[in-house]
């Protein structure tokens, strides 16, 4: 296997699970049904704080030198996407203790491997389809300075996965390490999508799509 079809292979396995949590719904889910501006920049906050500190956690004790220069310099970008979403959000934000399901998940991850796959691969697909959701509630809200916000920070996003990718393709040297990659990328994008489900679930809202 290699990194493009390692993706792909993740992606597949986990289609109807990506597909369900880069609909509509999602900002549903993220924001208890406030679909107001405030509420779902709000939602971003809570992501990109939780993400700095799973990277920065990462960082501090990654013995793979390459790695972690990887995890410090998502770390960076994780806060830098914070920042930018607080300055859009401008008012204080109370940003909680606890990482969430995905987040506790991932700061368990003690292997480089699986630190990459699970928080740069697994969590990146989530997070693009995250920001797809976003930049076009906010084109529905006719408000371009911060559909562009989010267009940036899907586009670093993509960068951070690509990097998770590369990162995955020097070090997994056989089926047995790219099946463990896989296992954990695709248990991170099921953990999200539980998470979704059961956020829509409490509003009496069904995951599933209309047909």
């Amino acid at each position: 296997m290699d990194a493009d079809s390692f993706r792909e292979s993740v992606e597949t396995a986990k289609r109807t699970q990506l597909d369900r949590l880069g609909s509509s719904k999602l900002l549903l889910a993220l924001t208890d049904a406030d679909l107001s501006e405030p509420a779902v920049l709000r939602a971003a906050a809570y992501s990109e704080h939780a993400a700095r500190g799973t990277f920065e956690a990462w960082a501090a004790d990654e013995t793979d030198g390459e790695a972690r220069a990887a995890f410090e310099t998502t770390a960076a970008q994780e806060a830098e996407h914070l920042d930018r979403v607080l300055d859009a959000l401008g008012e204080e934000v109370d940003l909680p203790d606890e990482p969430g399901v995905m987040h506790a998940y991932l700061r368990g991850r003690e292997d480089t491997v699986e630190r990459a796959a699970a928080g740069m691969v697994g969590r990146g697909l989530v997070s693009v389809r995250t920001h797809t959701q976003v930049i076009g509630f906010f084109v529905n809200e006719a408000d371009e300075p911060r559909a562009d916000l989010f267009r940036d920070l899907k586009a670093e996003t993509e960068e951070t996965l690509a990097t998770g990718l590369d990162l995955l393709a020097d070090r997994c040297e056989t089926d047995e390490d790219w099946e463990r990659a896989r296992m954990v990328a695709e248990y991170v994008v099921q953990l999200a999508y539980d998470d979704y489900a059961d956020g829509l679930a409490e509003l009496g809202v069904d995951p599933k799509p209309l047909c």
